[in-house]
């Protein structure tokens, strides 16, 4: 089973999401926003991506840090706490089968390749 992880208001998941809908792609949608995320789901994708790539940096929520929360975030704990706290931060969309990350963020090519029939 797919589950397709984001925020409903969110371009790229909206882009992620007509995409796999318009292929005929059955998957789960989480929103952070209503639901979470736990620490476990979020220690798993940390074993395949660094906290550097989970955290969108060049979005809104990251870019309205102060410094100090800015700075406090060095390994996978701290960035496992920001994550929770601010869900927005994480970078979306994030598409995981059986609890591997195929595809962080949306890039149409890879959703091409990975569900070609």
């Amino acid at each position: 089973m797919l589950t397709l992880y984001g925020i409903t208001n969110c371009n790229t998941v909206k882009k992620a999401r007509t995409w796999l809908d318009e292929n005929g792609v059955a998957y789960t949608f989480h929103d952070f926003k209503k639901s979470g995320i736990d620490a476990v789901t979020i220690q798993q994708w940390l074993t395949q991506y660094p906290w550097e790539k989970l955290i969108n940096r060049a979005g809104l929520t990251w870019r309205g840090l102060d410094d100090a929360t800015k700075s406090s975030i060095a390994d996978n704990a701290s960035a496992t706490a920001l994550m929770q706290a601010k869900t927005s931060v994480i970078k979306r969309p994030v598409l995981v089968k059986e609890s591997n990350v195929i595809c962080l963020g949306f890039d149409e090519n890879i959703y091409r390749e990975t569900f070609k029939s």
